[in-house]
């Protein structure tokens, strides 16, 4: 990856969802602009907040998207990532997001 773009794998539990009640929400149903959550599987030189590894909160919908041995992903600033959650725990006590 170059400068301050980000590689991202849709995480699989993106598509349909259930609600509280129980019915079944097909990923093609949109009430509004969804974020989507990623596992990152490269960063840029120039990527300073994100690490490989780490789930990002993002929108899919402004996002590149590229195929990798068949399978989807997508190319992003990293400004276009809205929160990070990660195990890391040098400047804290757990999970961060």
């Amino acid at each position: 990856m170059l400068q301050d773009r980000v590689l991202v794998k849709l995480s699989p539990e993106d598509g349909e969802r259930r609600s509280s009640g129980g019915i079944v929400i097909p990923a093609t149903a949109q009430v509004a602009r969804r974020l989507s959550w990623g596992d990152v599987l490269g960063v840029g030189n120039s990527v300073r907040n994100v690490k490989t590894g780490d789930r990002v909160l993002f929108n899919p919908d402004d996002q590149h998207e590229v195929e990798i041995q068949g399978e989807g992903h997508l190319v992003m600033r990293e400004r276009d990532i809205h929160a990070v959650a990660t195990e890391r725990t040098e400047h804290g006590t757990g999970l961060y997001l």
